[in-house]
């Protein structure tokens, strides 16, 4: 089995916040907004993100509330978060066991957590131009 670091990097990415970070009138379809950034992500699983994060990662999209059900793509894998969608997020950078792990969000509480695994950080511009 491969060591942590002979995986790709992983870029979690919290669903709700980014969606949440454009005041575009995702509020009234969470689903659709958390699908249209779900198929935005996809070109990232090769390249990866500019500057931030060498390509190819292994992308993870984690949602919750309403915008649990939306399906995965390829390069994109959806994790329907059970309760609170910061707990997951900090399940998966834990996970990480020392593979590299950049989360996208700008909940700082959040931050603060996943730092304490290892974890980098960076807003949702990162993925959302």
């Amino acid at each position: 089995m491969p060591g942590p670091s002979a995986l790709p990097p992983l870029l979690v990415v919290d669903a709700a916040n980014v969606v949440g970070s454009v005041p575009d009138g995702w509020w009234r379809d969470r689903r659709g907004a958390t699908e249209r950034l779900r198929d935005s992500l996809t070109g990232l699983a090769e390249e990866g993100l500019p500057g931030l994060l060498p390509g190819p990662v292994e992308i993870v999209l984690v949602v919750e509330g309403r915008a649990r059900g939306v399906e995965p793509v390829a390069g994109v894998r959806v994790v329907a978060a059970p309760g609170s969608g910061d707990d997951a997020i900090v399940g998966l950078a834990a996970e990480a066991g020392g593979r590299r792990c950049l989360v996208v969000t700008a909940d700082r509480a959040l931050r603060e957590r996943v730092a304490r695994h290892g974890a980098e950080c960076a807003g949702p511009r990162a993925v959302r131009p």
